[in-house]
């Protein structure tokens, strides 16, 4: 009885065990996040450290897919985008859920002005010519195929609500880029770049502060 007891105990442990892994296994895609802080001031602290303070934020939260040995991510030709834009009208700048981007300042892209706040981040891929687009529609946190007036992803995109379209400047790197990778360059009080790469393509668009 008492060897029955233990055996028991033992599977149960496995199982739980197992239960526990399988919950704790990382997306194919995890999340990342971008982000960047400007108009704040470096001050000495009484230890002698010095402290940022009164930066605001500007941050972009998305999923980082993998090239796991694929090859032409993006294609060529009118294919170009098709794989990545996986049947969507525009490409999601990563996977899963919609990407966005949150400010915390005023901005300004190519030419346009955004208000602080939150807009979904897509790219219409065109080869050699990708143009950014900040949105202001409604996004799905969790999916539901009935809703198809919000977007998840990039699925059920509309351009009613584009708040910027900017075209990029898509660069070839000399160096493939794993993990596809969102980032800020050349950053200053007065604005910098928003930069994207994966594979061996990377694409940027500058943006100001605006006042």
């Amino acid at each position: 009885m008492i060897n029955r007891r233990i055996l028991a105990l033992a599977a149960s442990a496995i199982f739980f065990a197992g239960y526990g892994m399988a919950q704790q296994k990382k997306p194919l895609s995890p999340r990342g996040a971008a982000a960047t802080q400007v108009g704040g001031s470096w001050s000495a602290e009484k230890n002698g450290e010095m402290r940022y303070s009164g930066g605001h934020w500007i941050e972009v939260d998305y999923s980082r897919p993998i090239e796991r040995g694929r090859a032409d991510l993006f294609g060529s030709g009118a294919d170009y985008g098709k794989k990545v834009d996986a049947g969507a009208p525009v490409w999601r700048a990563g996977a899963n859920q919609t990407t966005r981007l949150t400010t915390e300042v005023p901005l300004e892209i190519a030419g346009k002005r955004i208000e602080p706040g939150g807009y979904d981040v897509f790219v219409d891929l065109k080869d050699g010519s990708w143009t950014l687009i900040l949105s202001t529609q409604p996004y799905q946190a969790k999916y539901d195929p009935k809703d198809k007036s919000a977007v998840w992803g990039s699925y059920n995109y509309d351009p009613k609500f584009d708040a910027v379209r900017a075209p990029m400047t898509v660069t070839e790197l000399k160096h493939s880029v794993d993990q596809f990778t969102i980032a800020f360059l050349d950053m200053t009080d007065s604005g910098g770049v928003l930069a994207m790469a994966w594979g061996t393509t990377a694409a940027m668009v500058p943006f100001q502060i605006a006042k």
